[in-house]
């Protein structure tokens, strides 16, 4: 069968030309993510925002992504290509313009929901682009790699110049910055790609557009469920309650919508296949587990106080970890089909090395260099796992599924972040609450060390100018903060603990379960290049 043809003929024999136009266009997608990942605070002010509430929005254009996914599949194999980038790209820029402009919290909501929809459709138009683009043998590992690598170390790269900006200029000149980037795709998409590329139209009849609005809503309605739930106290909180009866109600009419009709979104057979659902349970532990990181990121901008510059900065060794190891995690597959599962358990042990290497590390006082490995580590791991838990997932997808492997892994993903971020908060909560009441049981007149530290801060205050009693005040202050930065500190290290016993035993049943290194692909020959004689 012949290869679409999607690029002018001054660039169509200059590979290394289209894997950097590729990667720009796919970057000025996800800088959605990045760009506001790292301006959040300063939304926060503009909007008169929670820190849920920003959180909510983040989450929103996850919820976006995953509901448009099964729907663009459909478009792209409609519209022309040319023409369909170019419409995403230059209504992605009519978004960040109405965000840039927004001050009511309740349309910024919907803009995000909108971003997503529109970083989907220009992501996934372009992974199928790099699936045709490389050798048949290898599109699946390579092309995921590329794709998927970008995904994972966007934030970093993106965060470096929104670092910039925000401590040079306004934070208002983020968005600048990234429309101007949209702009260079916009041109790159313009001068690369061919008005029509031949392409047979596959009719945009019977698109299941009920069951895309029911899964919207639901999937938006969990979000709040998850973020809000903690701060609401749950279901004694009538809001809570309804989030929680939609979405339960829209999972429900979406599964028996998507098991009558003709031409679904997803194929629910997929979930017949036990490896589909193990595959889908690793890679929420991964994605659940991976997100430790951040700890690290707000330890060093909270505890040891380094700008965001020099956090981004240390981000860049994850970075190098993921690029690097997720290359040789698709060599390893691509020459060798039976590592798999030595590649997951030799991963999730690495994963398990990082967390206990942090929970022994964790002090108050900690240099650039010491946190250099671990996260390097960190990164190293998720660029061995991430791989093969993802063509694990897609290749025990029944054949007839066609790309409900990858709609599945990409719910797989918003849940696990749903989760992860509720789970991390409470897990800080409780662990905090409890170490802090045992540090307070040692806190007394009667304790000689407290009584030596109180007057020793004290008369340092004294000794700057401070009075009597406003020195005592500070020194109770400084007892008082010590003692949160104290907590703080045990927590984390508590939660990397809990973390990597939860990591080993993952990695023990990987060996135990037999399923996995029989991975019955039906790709077999489609996905991998055969093993060299």
């Amino acid at each position: 069968m012949k290869r679409p043809d999607y690029f002018n003929s001054w660039i169509s024999g200059w590979d290394w030309g289209i894997r950097i136009a590729l990667f720009l266009i796919l970057l000025s997608a996800l800088t959605q993510f990045g760009m506001f990942a790292l301006t959040q605070n300063y939304m926060v002010a503009y909007l008169g925002a929670q820190p849920e509430d920003v959180t909510y929005a983040l989450l929103l254009t996850n919820a976006g992504i995953i509901s448009i996914l099964p729907v663009q599949f459909r478009f792209q194999r409609y519209f022309k290509t040319r023409s369909y980038l170019l419409v995403n790209i230059t209504l992605s820029i009519c978004l960040n313009l109405l965000c840039l402009h927004c001050d009511n919290l309740y349309l910024f909501f919907i803009l995000r929901f909108l971003q997503g929809i529109l970083v989907a459709n220009t992501a996934a138009c372009l992974l199928i682009i790099i699936f045709s683009h490389i050798s048949t043998e290898k599109s699946l590992a390579v092309g995921s790699a590329v794709f998927y690598g970008t995904i994972l170390s966007n934030t970093v790269i993106v965060g470096l110049v929104a670092a910039f900006v925000v401590t040079t200029w306004d934070w208002k000149f983020t968005y600048y910055y990234s429309i101007l980037f949209q702009l260079m795709a916009l041109l790159i998409t313009l001068l690369i790609f061919k008005p029509v590329n031949a392409i047979k139209k596959y009719p945009l009849h019977q698109i299941d557009w009920p069951g895309f609005v029911i899964f919207s809503f639901s999937a938006s309605a969990f979000a709040y469920l998850m973020i809000y739930g903690s701060k609401y106290y749950w279901f004694s909180d009538e809001r809570i309650q309804m989030a929680g009866f939609m979405a339960c109600m829209g999972l429900c009419l979406f599964l028996y919508r998507q098991q009558i009709i003709k031409r679904p979104l997803i194929h629910l057979s997929i979930f017949r296949s036990g490896n589909v659902i193990i595959g889908l349970c690793l890679l929420a532990i991964y994605y659940g587990s991976k997100d430790s990181i951040n700890l690290i990121y707000n330890y060093a901008g909270n505890t040891l106080k380094w700008s965001t510059l020099q956090v981004m900065t240390l981000g860049c060794f994850n970075v190098v970890g993921i690029i690097v190891f997720m290359t040789i995690s698709t060599q390893l597959m691509v020459r060798n089909r039976s590592s798999i599962r030595l590649m997951l358990f030799t991963g999730f042990t690495m994963m398990v090395f990082y967390h206990l290497w942090v929970y022994f590390l964790l002090t108050p006082d900690l240099a650039f260099t010491d946190l250099i490995f671990p996260v390097f580590l960190q990164g190293a791991s998720s660029g061995l796992l991430f791989m093969p838990i993802v063509i694990f997932v897609l290749s025990s997808a029944p054949a007839n599924t066609g790309i409900t492997g990858l709609v599945v892994a990409a719910y797989a993903r918003f849940t696990a972040a749903l989760i992860s971020v509720p789970g991390f908060y409470n897990l800080q909560l409780y662990f905090n609450q409890f170490f802090k009441e045992g540090f307070l049981k040692h806190l007394t007149s009667e304790t000689q060390q407290t009584v030596t530290r109180i007057a020793t801060y004290r008369q340092h205050f004294e000794s700057k100018g401070f009075s009597t009693e406003q020195a005592s005040a500070l020194a109770m202050t400084t007892i008082s903060q010590n003692l949160s930065q104290q907590s703080q500190l045990i927590t984390n290290r508590a939660i990397f603990l809990l973390l990597a016993i939860l990591l080993g035993i993952t990695g023990l049943l990987v060996l135990a379960v037999p399923s996995i290194s029989k991975t019955y692909l039906h790709w077999n020959k489609k996905m991998f290049t055969p093993p060299d004689r």
